[in-house]
């Protein structure tokens, strides 16, 4: 019987794999690309993007004794597959948070508010809210000129901003430092830095602080709400036996 089953390519999924095998606990992870699989210790790990179904049958492969989702705060969707999943085999549940940062500027609750607060405003923006978020971009108005975006350098990176009429993209590899995003915020002219709630793993510090060094606003989309544990939580549990 594996302990574990791990959904999730991010810092804290990392972290919670390496804990699990320094503790031997036995750990399976899934995610999403060959570079999410690189980063991770001698583990099993599934590599590919799965649906509920998919989620489903990997868990009637084996009798696990939970299933942590350490997906991106934002992959709701992915969340919403695991859940059915463990609904389906009836395994347990259990959300593997990420710790907040202090929050700095302005707030919205989620993309249409976003969408509105960008359309009510004439400055140019500098997005950091990466590639999902691309296509409902263009609902902002005069967006090939206005919004320069940063995603991650996948090899169609360049050709989709393209396909959806952006003009303007910055495709680099995270970390990213004080001095990359003061980078980005001066070749862009930007006057608003639009960002995620990423917490310390997505660098929103280093984004807090080049706003702040260069003088322009910050936007930042609040997380959905959501339960769960944090990493040092689930750790003292497994280690008690008490999941």
């Amino acid at each position: 019987m594996s302990d574990l089953l791990l959904f999730g390519g991010t810092t804290e999924a990392r972290e919670l794999a390496e804990l699990c095998v320094q503790h031997g606990i036995g750990i399976q992870v899934c995610v999403t690309t060959p570079l999410g699989a690189s980063l991770l210790p001698e583990v099993q790990v599934h590599v590919g993007a799965m649906d509920a179904a998919a989620m489903t049958a990997l868990l009637r492969t084996a009798q696990f004794r939970a299933v942590v989702d350490a997906t991106h705060p934002y992959a709701q969707e992915a969340t919403r597959n695991i859940r059915s999943a463990c609904r389906q085999t009836g395994t347990p549940y259990l959300r593997l948070l990420r710790e907040s940062s202090d929050i700095v500027g302005e707030t919205v609750p989620d993309m249409p508010a976003l969408l509105d607060r960008l359309n009510a405003c004439p400055d140019v923006v500098l997005c950091t809210l990466g590639r999902k978020a691309l296509p409902l971009l263009t609902q902002v108005h005069d967006y090939p000129e206005r919004l320069w975006v940063r995603l991650l350098p996948a090899e169609d990176a360049a050709a989709f901003c393209r396909s959806l009429g952006f003009l303007h993209y910055i495709t680099e590899a995270p970390p990213f430092s004080v001095a990359d995003t003061l980078r980005h915020i001066h070749l862009s002219g930007a006057k608003l830095l639009v960002t995620k709630e990423s917490g310390a793993p997505g660098g929103y510090p280093e984004k807090a602080e080049a706003a702040r060094r260069s003088g322009i606003r910050m936007l930042t989309l609040l997380r959905p709400p959501e339960e769960g544990l944090t990493c040092g939580a689930l750790m003292q549990r497994l280690e008690e036996g008490t999941l």
